[in-house]
C-alpha cells in the first residue's frame, strides 16, 4: 500500500516538461530583453582650486623663473614677471581701494598700435598704473600698455629697474615710435610733473600738454589717438602745500604736504579711498595725414588741442555725473 502511494506520487509532477520549458524560455527572453547599461566611468581628479590653484600657480612660476623658460623684450619688459607678481596686489587696489570704474573700453583696438593720452594728477602717479589695469582687464586678446615715463622714474635705482620690468620706457619720440610701429598700445601723459604735482585747487583743470610730442609719433606712425579722462586721482593725496626746499635736496619737482603727509609719517602716504572713473574716448584717427605732417607746426598744435579739449570736457561731464568723492 505505501509502496503504491509512493510510485503514485513519483509519477505526479508539479509541472510537466513542456511548461518547465516554456518558462525557461520567458526568464531567458527577460534576461536578453533587458538594456545592456554601460558602466560608470571614473571621474577626472578634480581640478586644484582656491588655495591649491594659487599654490600650483606660484611653484610653476618658480619653476620657469629659476629654469628661465621667460623672455624679456628689447626694452626689459618681462610678461610674466608683470602677470604673477605685480599685477595681482595692484589689481586689489584697484578693485577693492579705488573700485574703479572703466568706461569705453570698446575702443581699445584688439590689435595694432594705438597711443593713450590722459590727463594726469594724484601727487604720486597711480593714475597711470591704474590706466594700464584697466587696458589689461578690458582687452581681448589680453593688452599691455606701454607707459612713456619720465627721466626721474628712471634714475631711482628699484624703481627704475621695476618700471622697464613692467614695459614703461623713457618718454622720447624715438622710443614711442618703434613701440608704435611694433603694434603695441603707449601711454603718454602730456602734463607731466606739472599735471600730477599741481595744488589741490586747481584739480581737474588741465596743464599745458607741452609741444605736442606725442602728436608727431602718432602722426609718423599713422595710428590712432585715444584720449582717456581719470576722475577720482586728484583726491587721493590732496596737495595742499610744497616743501620746496627739501625737494631741491632730494633732487624731486616737488616735495608734497597733504592734509595726513608727513604729519602722519607712513601712514599719511596711504591714498584715501576715492571712487575712480577712467573713461577711453573714440579714437581720434591720423592715418588721414601724411607722415610729413608731424613736422608742420600747426598740424601738430590743432590735434594736440583737439585731444586736450576731449579730455578736459569729459572731465567736467564726469564730475557732474558722479556722486561722490567717496560713493559709488
Amino acid at each position: 500500500m505505501g509502496e503504491t502511494l509512493m510510485q503514485e506520487a513519483q509519477v505526479i509532477p508539479l509541472r510537466s516538461p513542456e511548461q518547465r520549458r516554456r518558462s525557461n524560455r520567458t526568464f531567458t527572453d527577460r534576461v536578453d530583453s533587458r538594456p545592456v547599461v554601460a558602466p560608470t566611468p571614473l571621474r577626472p581628479a578634480p581640478e586644484p582650486a582656491g588655495v591649491q590653484q594659487h599654490l600650483a600657480n606660484a611653484l610653476g612660476f618658480l619653476r620657469k623663473r629659476l629654469t628661465g623658460e621667460y623672455a624679456v623684450d628689447e626694452f626689459g619688459f618681462d610678461k610674466q614677471l608683470t602677470d604673477n607678481v605685480i599685477l595681482p596686489p595692484l589689481r586689489l587696489i584697484y578693485e577693492k581701494w579705488f573700485r574703479v570704474e572703466a568706461i569705453g573700453t570698446e575702443h581699445l583696438p584688439s590689435e595694432g598700435g594705438a597711443l593713450i593720452v590722459s590727463n594726469h594728477s594724484g601727487t604720486l602717479p597711480l593714475d597711470s598704473v591704474m590706466t594700464g589695469i584697466a587696458v589689461h582687464d578690458n582687452t581681448s586678446p589680453t593688452r599691455y600698455l606701454r607707459m612713456l615715463g619720465a627721466d626721474l622714474v628712471f634714475q631711482v635705482p628699484l624703481l627704475g629697474a621695476l618700471a622697464r620690468k613692467t614695459g614703461q620706457t623713457l618718454a622720447c619720440n624715438a622710443d614711442a615710435e618703434r613701440l608704435l610701429t611694433a603694434g603695441e598700445l603707449v601711454g603718454v601723459w602730456p602734463e607731466g610733473f606739472k599735471g600730477v604735482g599741481k595744488p589741490f585747487k586747481d584739480r581737474y583743470k588741465l596743464q599745458r600738454f607741452g609741444r605736442g610730442g606725442f602728436v608727431s609719433a602718432a602722426l609718423r606712425t599713422g595710428v590712432p589717438i585715444i584720449p582717456v579722462s581719470v576722475v577720482g586721482a586728484e583726491e587721493i593725496y590732496p596737495k595742499i602745500g610744497d616743501l620746496k626746499p627739501l625737494a631741491r635736496l632730494l633732487g624731486f619737482p616737488y616735495f608734497p604736504v597733504t592734509p595726513t603727509f608727513p604729519l602722519l609719517g607712513p601712514l599719511g602716504a596711504v591714498p584715501l579711498p576715492s571712487k575712480w572713473y577712467i573713461e577711453f574716448g573714440e579714437p581720434i584717427r591720423t592715418d588721414q595725414h601724411d607722415p610729413a605732417d608731424a613736422d608742420d607746426p600747426m598740424i601738430v598744435f590743432n590735434l594736440s588741442d583737439q585731444v586736450r579739449e576731449t579730455i578736459q570736457q569729459t572731465l567736467y561731464r564726469l564730475l557732474a555725473q558722479r556722486p561722490g568723492i567717496f560713493r559709488g
